[in-house]
């Protein structure tokens, strides 16, 4: 798994969406908190920073990042048009139209 940072990951995230959709394939991404200590020395600190992970998977090509509090609201700008640049296959769903019997 390549330890990017921030901004390679972002440039690597298109490229990723890229190839998916030439392939026809689909592309995982996962955000989650952590505080990047092994598991063995994991005692609760109160005044620990935590960081934002984030993974991005083609089911081939794995990268991720880290992001501390300072640098998320920037990134998440720029992950948030690169999802609105790529999911252009998207359909609105059909809804179900379901009637409600009076008894």
């Amino acid at each position: 798994m390549l330890q990017l940072d921030p901004d390679r990951f972002l440039n690597e995230l298109g490229r990723l969406f890229e190839r998916a959709k030439a392939r026809n394939n689909t592309v995982s991404v996962t955000m989650k908190r952590s505080n990047l200590k092994p598991k063995k020395a994991r005692n609760p600190d109160p005044a620990a920073e935590f960081v934002c992970l984030v993974r991005a998977t083609d089911g081939k090509r794995k990268i991720s990042t880290t992001l501390n509090t300072k640098e998320y609201a920037r990134f998440q700008e720029s992950y948030g048009t690169i999802l609105k640049a790529h999911m252009d296959a998207l359909k609105k769903r059909e809804k179900t139209k379901t009637k409600t019997v009076k008894k």
